[in-house]
């Protein structure tokens, strides 16, 4: 029997039009682009301002284009994931919403939230949708509104996150020279004390004593999670390229997480790989977290070609980590 693979064949992104610069943060809190650039390599990042607008009115786009791109029909799409950590609301789910938008009505739709990983882990759940042979047409989506939970009086966290949504097609393949191959993923819940929203759950729910408290925005404790990050992505990265027989010569391309350009240098040092080889698009957009994969893939499209072996890896709250091996589907349109 043939084995099915589950293949990316298309790539859709949308960032909001406002850009946030380093000098304007800077008049926010107490400092300045190169104290921002020095320590995370980060010189604007984009801001979806407009009033009652949220994940689903950037995800909604991402989606249309990559319809357009492909050719696709929305009658046609029978699973749509979206992978955020800001849903429009708790419920009902962002996907749901997206998919009403853009009129998807014949498949099944569901959120998943693996904080900064929640992207890698939508593509390992949407390619076994795939593998099984029942899903012919999957759309994942990686989406977050961070503005939405950033305090922009914290100048440890504020310069950090923007706002974007990536969307890519996943469809099944017997070429055996190109798809998803491989993967480690890993969970560890002792970094839950290092990176979380406080308030807004089960445990901590809205008052007036949380929103004051500032309870509603992100926690972080950077230099643990810089060095659980550094490590992690790299142990990973490198464990899947060596189960893999991969070196830093057949490696055409690796995608990092867009948290902190330090990190990122790290990973690639590990693996052998020179920063040609690197997709790094953090100073343009800080870390949009759920969408910092596709949104890399999107705007690096047109210098992919079928074939290329591709390492995605991430890092996020949880702790949450992991690497995808792939083979690249299709040449430059």
């Amino acid at each position: 029997m043939t084995k099915i693979r589950a293949a990316i064949t298309g790539v859709g992104a949308y960032v909001p039009d406002y850009i946030l610069t380093n000098d304007e943060i800077s008049r926010m809190v107490d400092t300045s682009d190169e104290w921002i650039m020095t320590r995370v390599g980060i010189k604007t990042r984009r801001i979806l301002r407009e009033k009652e607008k949220g994940t689903s009115d950037m995800g909604a786009p991402a989606v249309n284009e990559l319809l357009r791109k492909t050719g696709t029909k929305p009658e046609e799409v029978d699973l749509l994931i979206c992978s955020t950590v800001t849903p429009d609301h708790l419920f009902p789910s962002t996907s749901a919403i997206i998919a009403d938008k853009v009129g998807i009505k014949n498949a099944f739709c569901f959120d998943l939230n693996a904080a900064c990983s929640s992207f890698l882990f939508g593509f390992s759940s949407a390619a076994k949708f795939v593998e099984s042979g029942k899903y012919k047409k999957v759309i994942l989506v990686g989406a977050d509104k961070m503005s939405s939970v950033n305090d922009y009086t914290n100048r440890t966290t504020c310069p950090l996150f923007g706002d974007a949504a990536g969307a890519v097609l996943i469809e099944p393949t017997t070429d055996s020279e190109v798809g998803y191959i491989d993967e480690i993923l890993h969970t560890d819940g002792y970094g839950r004390i290092y990176l979380y929203q406080k308030a807004g759950g089960s445990v901590y729910p809205p008052t007036h004593k949380t929103v004051e408290a500032h309870e509603h925005y992100i926690y972080q404790e950077g230099q643990t999670v810089f060095k659980a990050a550094v490590a992690s992505m790299a142990d990973v990265a490198v464990e899947i390229m060596e189960r893999n027989g991969l070196t830093s010569e057949n490696i055409h391309w690796l995608v990092p997480h867009q948290a902190n350009y330090r990190i990122i240098e790290a990973v690639a040092r590990r693996m052998g790989l020179p920063k040609e080889k690197v997709m790094i698009n953090i100073e343009k957009y800080g870390n949009t977290t759920s969408a910092t994969l596709p949104l890399c893939l999107y705007e690096w499209e047109n210098q992919m070609h079928k074939g290329d072996n591709i390492i995605l890896t991430t890092f996020g709250a949880g702790f949450t980590w992991g690497a995808i091996y792939l083979k690249w589907a299709y040449n430059p349109k």
